[in-house]
Parts: C-alpha cells; structure tokens; sequence
C-alpha cells in the first residue's frame, strides 16, 4: 500500500479509532483521527485526505449533515461506518454521495477490500475515453462495447445503463438514483423495471450472469460495479 494514502477516520468512539487505526497502519494508510463533525470538516480541509471514513452518530453534528458538507468540496472516496442498519439510512448516505456504506460492527477484511475498490475507483478516472474491465472495454466517445475484442450490441438504454455503473466503480448506486438517471424522475419507483434491464445487461456482458461479476447487486438497496 501506499503510505501517502491518507484516511480521515470521522468517528466518536476511541476504541473503533484504535481499532480502525491499528488495521489501517498495519496496511500502509497513513491516520488521521477525529472524534467530532467540527474537528473532521478542519482536518478534511487541512489534510486533504485521500479518504474519509465516517460515522453518522457523532456527538456534535448528524453524520448526514456533515456529508453534505463533505461534498460541497470534497470529491474523494468517503466510506460511511455506522451502527445504524435502516434501508433509509443507508440509501440516504448513497444518494448523499457516500461511496460505500458498512454497518457496525465491521469484519476488517472487508472493510479492507471495500477501502482498496474505492481507490481503484477514483485511479480510473471518469472522464476516461475507455474503460476496461478485464475482457470487457467500453468506449465512452464511439458508444462501441467489446468483449473478448467482440462487439456487442446494446441498445441506447443499456448502453446508458452500463455507463453510468462503470464510470461509478466500486460505488453503489441505489435503485433510485439509476432510476432517476437513465430514465427520470416519473420512473424512481420501478425497480422492477429496472431489475429487467440489469438482466439483460448481464446477459451480454457476463461471463456467467447467474454468478454476475461485474453487476453486482446490493440486496435491498441497489447495484454496484465490480472489477
């Protein structure tokens, strides 16, 4: 790992800091630790951090609040780590802009693993004219999808569809907010209609699409987009 990637840990509770400190040293991140919303937009805007991990039960401001702040200026991975479970909750935070979101208490592992895809989200920058994906290349400018270096054909909306999961890699996107995206605001609640063209999406962009790799689905909230 590299020792310059610096990771803000938002959080009130000194023994998740220890915790989070100790597993995050062991692994080449540099800690910078806060225990309030106010002391975390400070050394957010002092540190220039190339992460935040935050909690949303912090003794001063609600953690919501203080993501929208973030974003105001922030642009880099925040990873929310919190105790609250809610479907709302946690759509909320996504919709808000959270990359990721994880409910205590956490397996370091995948806390880990979640940390390093967020990385290698923002290394692939959006604005990239290709996108690559293993056997799978998308070509932003052209609208040209190959796989195994064979197009494949997809309809504007997939096309759109697979775009907007691609360029948010690692990102889960909630059912609402792809919704809002590809088709508009009339369309928010049909995540039934939406779970048909991830099908077909899958079944062209798949390797096995029973066992998907690249659309992964977040039971209950939405999608995300693997390796």
């Amino acid at each position: 790992m590299n020792e310059n990637e610096t990771i803000l840990i938002i959080d009130d509770e000194i023994q998740i800091r220890r915790l989070l400190d100790i597993t995050l040293s062991a692994n080449g991140y540099k800690v910078i630790q806060s225990s309030t919303g106010k002391d975390g937009l400070i050394d957010a805007a002092s540190h220039h951090p190339a992460m935040i991990i935050l909690d949303l039960g912090l003794p001063d401001i609600d953690g919501l609040e203080l993501l929208k702040k973030l974003r105001d200026w922030y642009s880099k991975p925040i990873i929310i780590l919190s105790v609250r479970q809610s479907e709302e909750d946690i759509i909320t935070a996504l919709d808000q802009g959270a990359n990721d979101y994880l409910t205590k208490p956490f397996r370091s592992g995948e806390l880990l693993a979640r940390i390093r895809a967020a990385f290698r989200a923002t290394e692939n920058k959006k604005d990239a004219e290709i996108l690559t994906f293993g056997s799978l290349t998308i070509d932003l400018v052209n609208h040209i999808v190959r796989k195994n270096n064979n197009i494949i054909k997809l309809t504007s909306t997939e096309f759109s569809l697979l775009c907007l999961l691609s360029k948010n890699q690692g990102r889960v996107l909630t059912h609402q907010y792809i919704l809002k995206e590809i088709w508009g605001y009339s369309y928010i609640q049909q995540t039934q209609y939406l779970r048909v063209y991830i099908a077909q999406l899958r079944k062209k962009v798949e390797d096995n699409p029973s066992k998907p790799s690249l659309i992964i689905t977040e039971s209950g909230i939405g999608y995300r987009f693997g390796e």
